[in-house]
């Protein structure tokens, strides 16, 4: 199994930028396909990022295109969450994932079965 800390979390103003990070022990990161999700009071947990074992593939989902970038750097055991340009609207628990399944279901949200504790984001208008 995967242990996973997410960590980067915190409170920033509209237009900033934070970057989270989702450190893996127990096993290699590199095994997993990755993602993170969030979850905002009163909705459910959405997937909006992912990323193949390698790296070499990456998705998004709508709300987050182009201002949210995923990496992972199995060197180091980490994956990460760069997110620009933030929104009030981005304001949720951010969770971190690991996928058993192979990396064709790495856009599957019913795919991830390894989850870190959270990290708390707020954005203030």
């Amino acid at each position: 199994q995967v242990q996973l800390v997410e960590s980067g979390g915190g409170l920033v103003q509209a237009g900033g930028s934070l970057r989270l990070s989702c450190a893996a022990s127990g096993r290699t990161v590199s095994g997993y396909p990755m993602g993170w999700f969030r979850q905002a009071p009163g909705n459910e947990r959405d997937l909006i990022a992912a990323i193949t074992l390698s790296g070499g593939s990456t998705s998004y989902a709508d709300s987050v295109k182009g201002r949210f970038t995923i990496s992972r750097d199995n060197a180091k055991n980490t994956v990460y969450l760069q997110m620009n340009s933030l929104k009030p609207e981005d304001t949720a628990v951010y969770y971190c994932a690991a996928s058993s399944y192979s990396s064709p279901r790495y856009r599957d949200p019913s795919a991830y079965d390894y989850w870190g504790q959270g990290t708390q984001v707020t954005v203030s208008s």
